[in-house]
Protein backbone atom coordinates (compact mmCIF):
# COMPACT_ATOMS: atom_id res chain seq x y z
CA UNK A 1 0.00 0.00 0.00
CA UNK A 2 1.60 3.42 -1.27
CA UNK A 3 1.09 6.30 1.16
CA UNK A 4 -1.05 9.57 0.87
CA UNK A 5 0.07 12.70 1.25
CA UNK A 6 -1.80 13.11 4.87
CA UNK A 7 0.24 10.22 6.10
CA UNK A 8 3.55 11.98 4.08
CA UNK A 9 1.97 14.82 6.09
CA UNK A 10 2.10 12.79 9.33
CA UNK A 11 5.96 11.27 8.58
CA UNK A 12 6.99 14.90 8.52
CA UNK A 13 5.32 15.55 12.14
CA UNK A 14 7.56 12.77 13.36
CA UNK A 15 10.64 13.93 11.40
CA UNK A 16 10.30 17.23 13.44
CA UNK A 17 9.74 15.36 16.55
CA UNK A 18 13.16 13.06 15.62
CA UNK A 19 15.01 16.28 14.98
CA UNK A 20 13.71 18.68 18.00
CA UNK A 21 14.11 16.03 20.95
CA UNK A 22 17.45 15.84 20.83
CA UNK A 23 17.97 19.39 20.99
CA UNK A 24 16.05 19.39 24.47
CA UNK A 25 17.90 16.74 25.62
CA UNK A 26 20.88 18.46 24.69
CA UNK A 27 20.02 21.49 27.01
CA UNK A 28 18.69 19.75 29.80
CA UNK A 29 22.20 17.48 29.52
CA UNK A 30 23.55 21.01 30.26
CA UNK A 31 21.24 22.60 32.53
CA UNK A 32 21.57 19.43 34.15
CA UNK A 33 25.55 18.55 34.17
CA UNK A 34 24.63 14.99 32.39
CA UNK A 35 27.95 15.78 30.23
CA UNK A 36 31.24 14.41 30.75
CA UNK A 37 33.98 16.50 32.94
CA UNK A 38 34.53 18.28 29.19
CA UNK A 39 30.84 19.30 28.46
CA UNK A 40 32.27 21.21 25.27
CA UNK A 41 33.57 18.43 23.27
CA UNK A 42 30.34 16.13 23.98
CA UNK A 43 28.09 19.19 22.50
CA UNK A 44 30.53 19.25 19.74
CA UNK A 45 30.08 15.26 18.98
CA UNK A 46 26.59 15.44 19.51
CA UNK A 47 25.42 18.05 17.09
CA UNK A 48 28.22 16.69 14.36
CA UNK A 49 26.60 13.02 14.95
CA UNK A 50 23.34 14.65 14.56
CA UNK A 51 24.22 16.53 11.38
CA UNK A 52 25.91 13.35 10.41
CA UNK A 53 22.35 11.21 11.05
CA UNK A 54 20.45 13.20 9.23
CA UNK A 55 22.58 13.67 6.11
CA UNK A 56 22.78 9.52 5.81
CA UNK A 57 18.61 9.69 6.40
CA UNK A 58 18.68 12.44 3.68
CA UNK A 59 20.16 10.25 1.09
CA UNK A 60 18.44 7.03 2.65
CA UNK A 61 15.04 8.76 1.08
CA UNK A 62 15.58 7.88 -2.96
CA UNK A 63 16.65 4.55 -2.85
CA UNK A 64 13.84 3.77 -0.11
CA UNK A 65 11.44 5.80 -2.22
CA UNK A 66 11.99 3.62 -5.24
CA UNK A 67 12.62 0.03 -3.73
CA UNK A 68 9.80 0.47 -1.48
CA UNK A 69 7.99 1.98 -4.72
CA UNK A 70 6.60 4.88 -2.58
CA UNK A 71 7.14 7.83 -4.47
CA UNK A 72 5.81 10.13 -2.05
CA UNK A 73 9.10 9.45 0.37
CA UNK A 74 10.73 12.02 -1.68
CA UNK A 75 8.77 15.29 -0.02
CA UNK A 76 10.61 14.47 3.25
CA UNK A 77 14.20 14.52 1.25
CA UNK A 78 14.47 18.40 2.06
CA UNK A 79 12.65 18.80 5.52
CA UNK A 80 15.49 15.92 6.62
CA UNK A 81 17.84 18.13 4.31
CA UNK A 82 17.47 21.21 6.21
CA UNK A 83 17.48 19.43 9.65
CA UNK A 84 20.99 18.41 8.62
CA UNK A 85 22.01 21.73 7.93
CA UNK A 86 20.80 22.77 11.10
CA UNK A 87 22.18 20.29 13.42
CA UNK A 88 26.03 21.59 11.09
CA UNK A 89 25.27 24.94 11.85
CA UNK A 90 25.19 23.94 15.42
CA UNK A 91 27.74 21.74 15.22
CA UNK A 92 29.92 24.90 13.80
CA UNK A 93 29.20 27.38 16.03
CA UNK A 94 29.21 24.84 19.40
CA UNK A 95 33.29 24.25 18.03
CA UNK A 96 33.58 28.65 17.58
CA UNK A 97 32.16 29.18 20.46
CA UNK A 98 32.94 26.49 23.29
CA UNK A 99 36.53 25.97 21.73
CA UNK A 100 37.56 28.93 20.28
CA UNK A 101 35.70 31.92 22.07
CA UNK A 102 34.12 33.32 19.37
CA UNK A 103 38.30 34.17 17.76
CA UNK A 104 37.17 34.52 14.47
CA UNK A 105 40.72 35.29 13.45
CA UNK A 106 42.03 31.73 15.54
CA UNK A 107 39.08 30.25 13.56
CA UNK A 108 40.89 30.81 10.20
CA UNK A 109 44.17 29.47 11.00
CA UNK A 110 42.63 26.75 12.66
CA UNK A 111 40.58 25.59 9.50
CA UNK A 112 44.27 26.27 7.54
CA UNK A 113 46.20 23.71 9.84
CA UNK A 114 43.93 21.50 10.75
CA UNK A 115 42.70 19.04 7.40
CA UNK A 116 40.21 17.83 9.09
CA UNK A 117 38.58 21.16 9.78
CA UNK A 118 39.01 21.81 6.05
CA UNK A 119 37.04 18.93 5.61
CA UNK A 120 34.33 19.99 8.10
CA UNK A 121 33.89 23.68 6.74
CA UNK A 122 34.19 22.40 3.10
CA UNK A 123 31.09 20.08 4.24
CA UNK A 124 29.49 22.87 5.80
CA UNK A 125 29.49 25.45 2.81
CA UNK A 126 27.92 22.63 0.78
CA UNK A 127 25.33 22.41 2.98
CA UNK A 128 24.83 25.66 2.99
CA UNK A 129 24.40 26.22 -0.92
CA UNK A 130 22.22 23.18 -0.39
CA UNK A 131 19.96 25.00 2.03
CA UNK A 132 20.08 28.15 0.51
CA UNK A 133 18.86 26.79 -3.01
CA UNK A 134 16.37 24.37 -1.53
CA UNK A 135 13.21 26.25 -2.41
CA UNK A 136 10.83 25.99 -5.46
CA UNK A 137 12.15 29.33 -6.78
CA UNK A 138 16.17 28.47 -6.51
CA UNK A 139 15.01 25.11 -8.06
CA UNK A 140 12.52 27.48 -11.36
CA UNK A 141 15.55 29.85 -11.63
CA UNK A 142 18.50 27.93 -11.53
CA UNK A 143 17.01 25.26 -14.30
CA UNK A 144 19.50 22.08 -15.11
CA UNK A 145 22.08 23.66 -12.76
CA UNK A 146 20.30 23.23 -9.69
CA UNK A 147 20.33 19.80 -9.53
CA UNK A 148 24.28 19.52 -10.77
CA UNK A 149 24.90 21.62 -7.49
CA UNK A 150 22.54 19.77 -5.25
CA UNK A 151 24.56 16.56 -6.10
CA UNK A 152 27.77 18.03 -3.93
CA UNK A 153 25.34 16.53 -1.52
CA UNK A 154 27.71 13.08 -2.73
CA UNK A 155 31.03 15.11 -1.99
CA UNK A 156 29.53 16.25 1.33
CA UNK A 157 28.69 12.26 2.26
CA UNK A 158 32.37 11.84 1.92
CA UNK A 159 34.26 14.61 3.44
CA UNK A 160 31.71 14.44 6.47
CA UNK A 161 32.36 10.71 7.85
CA UNK A 162 36.38 11.25 7.45
CA UNK A 163 35.64 14.36 9.27
CA UNK A 164 34.54 12.73 12.40
CA UNK A 165 37.13 9.86 11.74
CA UNK A 166 39.70 11.87 11.41
CA UNK A 167 38.51 14.29 14.47
CA UNK A 168 38.42 11.38 17.14
CA UNK A 169 41.93 10.96 19.05
CA UNK A 170 41.19 7.13 19.32
CA UNK A 171 39.59 4.74 16.50
CA UNK A 172 36.41 3.54 18.04
CA UNK A 173 33.13 2.12 16.46
CA UNK A 174 30.79 4.92 16.18
CA UNK A 175 33.14 7.05 13.66
CA UNK A 176 33.49 3.55 11.73
CA UNK A 177 29.74 2.95 11.73
CA UNK A 178 29.43 6.22 10.40
CA UNK A 179 31.57 5.91 7.56
CA UNK A 180 30.10 2.41 6.24
CA UNK A 181 26.74 4.04 5.93
CA UNK A 182 27.83 6.82 3.86
CA UNK A 183 29.75 4.29 1.96
CA UNK A 184 27.31 2.12 1.50
CA UNK A 185 24.41 4.55 0.22
CA UNK A 186 27.55 6.26 -2.23
CA UNK A 187 27.68 2.92 -3.34
CA UNK A 188 24.36 2.45 -4.40
CA UNK A 189 24.14 5.45 -6.44
CA UNK A 190 27.90 4.56 -8.13
CA UNK A 191 27.01 5.14 -11.87
CA UNK A 192 25.19 8.70 -11.37
CA UNK A 193 27.98 9.58 -9.26
CA UNK A 194 30.34 8.67 -11.41
CA UNK A 195 27.98 10.57 -14.46
CA UNK A 196 28.39 14.03 -11.86
CA UNK A 197 32.07 13.64 -11.46
CA UNK A 198 32.68 13.41 -14.74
Amino acid sequence: MRLNPRQILWLKGVIWLLALLPLCWLILAVNQNWLSADPAKDIQHFTGRMALKFLLATLLVTPLARYAKQPLLIRCRRLLGLWCFAWATLHLISYTVLELGLDFTLLGSELIKRPYLTLGITSWLILLALAATSTRWAQQKLGTGWQKLHNFVYLAAILAPIHYLWSVKSLSPLPVFYAIGATILLASRYRKIRQWWR
